[in-house]
Protein backbone atom coordinates (compact mmCIF):
# COMPACT_ATOMS: atom_id res chain seq x y z
CA UNK A 1 0.00 0.00 0.00
CA UNK A 2 1.40 3.32 -1.00
CA UNK A 3 1.63 6.36 1.18
CA UNK A 4 -1.07 8.10 -0.88
CA UNK A 5 -3.51 5.20 -0.46
CA UNK A 6 -2.90 5.18 3.30
CA UNK A 7 -3.55 8.92 3.47
CA UNK A 8 -6.89 8.63 1.57
CA UNK A 9 -7.97 5.65 3.66
CA UNK A 10 -7.35 7.63 6.90
CA UNK A 11 -9.10 10.75 5.58
CA UNK A 12 -12.21 8.92 4.38
CA UNK A 13 -12.55 6.38 7.20
CA UNK A 14 -16.01 6.85 8.85
CA UNK A 15 -14.74 5.45 12.17
CA UNK A 16 -12.27 8.29 12.43
CA UNK A 17 -13.23 10.89 15.13
CA UNK A 18 -14.48 14.27 13.92
CA UNK A 19 -12.17 17.28 14.21
CA UNK A 20 -12.81 19.37 17.33
CA UNK A 21 -14.11 22.43 15.47
CA UNK A 22 -16.94 20.51 13.75
CA UNK A 23 -20.16 20.36 15.78
CA UNK A 24 -22.70 17.63 15.74
CA UNK A 25 -26.23 18.65 14.79
CA UNK A 26 -27.65 18.12 18.31
CA UNK A 27 -25.05 20.35 20.06
CA UNK A 28 -26.18 23.87 21.01
CA UNK A 29 -24.50 26.94 22.50
CA UNK A 30 -25.94 29.38 25.02
CA UNK A 31 -28.70 31.72 23.93
CA UNK A 32 -28.45 35.46 24.40
CA UNK A 33 -31.20 35.31 27.04
CA UNK A 34 -29.29 32.75 29.08
CA UNK A 35 -26.14 34.85 28.92
CA UNK A 36 -28.04 37.99 29.98
CA UNK A 37 -29.56 36.18 32.99
CA UNK A 38 -26.11 34.98 34.11
CA UNK A 39 -24.63 38.48 33.71
CA UNK A 40 -27.52 39.97 35.71
CA UNK A 41 -27.02 37.47 38.55
CA UNK A 42 -23.26 38.17 38.66
CA UNK A 43 -23.96 41.92 38.79
CA UNK A 44 -26.46 41.43 41.61
CA UNK A 45 -23.96 39.36 43.63
CA UNK A 46 -21.21 41.93 43.05
CA UNK A 47 -23.52 44.70 44.34
CA UNK A 48 -24.32 42.77 47.52
CA UNK A 49 -20.63 42.12 48.16
CA UNK A 50 -19.72 45.79 47.60
CA UNK A 51 -22.43 46.98 50.00
CA UNK A 52 -21.07 44.69 52.71
CA UNK A 53 -17.33 45.17 52.10
CA UNK A 54 -16.93 48.96 51.65
CA UNK A 55 -17.93 49.92 55.22
CA UNK A 56 -15.38 47.38 56.50
CA UNK A 57 -12.66 49.19 54.57
CA UNK A 58 -13.51 52.47 56.33
CA UNK A 59 -13.28 50.79 59.75
CA UNK A 60 -10.00 49.16 58.74
CA UNK A 61 -8.51 52.54 57.81
CA UNK A 62 -9.40 53.99 61.23
CA UNK A 63 -7.92 50.91 62.93
CA UNK A 64 -4.72 51.25 60.88
CA UNK A 65 -4.43 54.93 61.87
CA UNK A 66 -4.77 54.01 65.56
CA UNK A 67 -2.13 51.28 65.20
CA UNK A 68 0.27 53.69 63.45
CA UNK A 69 -0.23 56.27 66.21
CA UNK A 70 0.48 53.61 68.87
CA UNK A 71 3.71 52.70 67.05
CA UNK A 72 4.74 56.36 66.91
CA UNK A 73 3.95 56.80 70.61
CA UNK A 74 6.20 53.83 71.45
CA UNK A 75 9.02 55.29 69.35
CA UNK A 76 8.57 58.66 71.09
CA UNK A 77 8.86 56.98 74.50
CA UNK A 78 12.09 55.28 73.42
CA UNK A 79 13.36 58.66 72.16
CA UNK A 80 12.54 60.22 75.55
CA UNK A 81 14.32 57.45 77.46
CA UNK A 82 17.50 58.02 75.44
CA UNK A 83 17.39 61.81 75.12
CA UNK A 84 15.56 62.75 78.36
CA UNK A 85 12.83 64.73 76.55
CA UNK A 86 10.40 64.41 73.68
CA UNK A 87 11.24 65.99 70.31
CA UNK A 88 10.18 69.62 69.97
CA UNK A 89 7.13 70.40 67.83
CA UNK A 90 9.44 72.12 65.33
CA UNK A 91 11.46 68.94 64.89
CA UNK A 92 8.29 66.91 64.51
CA UNK A 93 8.11 63.18 64.06
CA UNK A 94 11.08 63.33 61.69
CA UNK A 95 13.22 63.42 64.85
CA UNK A 96 12.45 59.71 65.17
CA UNK A 97 14.39 59.01 61.96
CA UNK A 98 17.14 61.64 62.01
CA UNK A 99 18.75 63.32 65.00
CA UNK A 100 17.49 66.92 65.32
CA UNK A 101 20.23 69.53 64.88
CA UNK A 102 19.40 71.20 68.21
CA UNK A 103 19.75 67.99 70.21
CA UNK A 104 21.59 68.77 73.48
CA UNK A 105 23.55 65.47 73.56
CA UNK A 106 23.67 64.02 70.04
CA UNK A 107 25.77 61.07 71.24
CA UNK A 108 22.72 59.77 73.13
CA UNK A 109 20.67 59.54 69.93
CA UNK A 110 20.16 55.90 68.89
CA UNK A 111 22.11 54.84 65.81
CA UNK A 112 19.60 54.22 62.99
CA UNK A 113 16.86 56.24 64.66
CA UNK A 114 13.77 55.08 66.49
CA UNK A 115 11.63 54.08 63.53
CA UNK A 116 12.60 52.74 60.11
CA UNK A 117 10.07 54.74 58.14
CA UNK A 118 7.55 57.36 59.16
CA UNK A 119 4.10 56.09 58.23
CA UNK A 120 1.50 58.23 56.53
CA UNK A 121 -2.11 58.03 57.62
CA UNK A 122 -4.34 55.69 55.56
CA UNK A 123 -5.47 58.68 53.46
CA UNK A 124 -1.89 59.48 52.39
CA UNK A 125 -1.16 62.45 54.68
CA UNK A 126 1.52 62.75 57.38
CA UNK A 127 0.52 62.40 61.03
CA UNK A 128 0.43 65.59 63.10
CA UNK A 129 2.61 66.02 66.20
CA UNK A 130 2.65 68.61 68.95
CA UNK A 131 4.75 68.78 72.10
CA UNK A 132 3.67 69.61 74.69
CA UNK A 133 0.21 68.32 73.95
CA UNK A 134 -3.19 69.70 74.83
CA UNK A 135 -4.76 69.12 78.23
CA UNK A 136 -1.40 68.66 79.98
CA UNK A 137 -0.25 65.68 77.90
CA UNK A 138 3.46 65.42 77.10
CA UNK A 139 2.64 65.22 73.35
CA UNK A 140 -0.22 64.67 70.91
CA UNK A 141 -0.22 62.66 67.68
CA UNK A 142 -3.29 62.74 65.44
CA UNK A 143 -4.72 62.34 61.98
CA UNK A 144 -7.48 64.54 60.59
CA UNK A 145 -9.33 61.49 59.24
CA UNK A 146 -10.75 60.92 55.77
CA UNK A 147 -11.55 64.57 54.99
CA UNK A 148 -8.15 65.93 56.07
CA UNK A 149 -9.66 68.85 58.02
CA UNK A 150 -9.99 69.38 61.79
CA UNK A 151 -13.12 68.06 63.44
CA UNK A 152 -15.72 66.01 61.63
CA UNK A 153 -17.83 62.99 62.41
CA UNK A 154 -17.81 59.29 61.49
CA UNK A 155 -15.06 58.62 58.89
CA UNK A 156 -14.11 62.31 58.84
CA UNK A 157 -13.50 62.49 62.61
CA UNK A 158 -10.01 63.25 63.89
CA UNK A 159 -8.12 60.20 65.17
CA UNK A 160 -6.05 60.72 68.30
CA UNK A 161 -3.78 58.28 70.11
CA UNK A 162 -3.54 57.68 73.82
CA UNK A 163 -1.53 60.94 74.17
CA UNK A 164 1.81 60.74 75.87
Amino acid sequence: MSLMQLFFRLMLDPARPLPRNVRKKDERGFTLTELMVVIFIIGLLATVVMINVLPSQDRAMVTKAKADIATLETALEQYRLDNLSYPASGDGLNALKVAPPALAQPERYRRGGYIKQLPQDPWGRPYNYQAPGANGAAFDIWSFGADGTPGGTDDNADIHGGEG
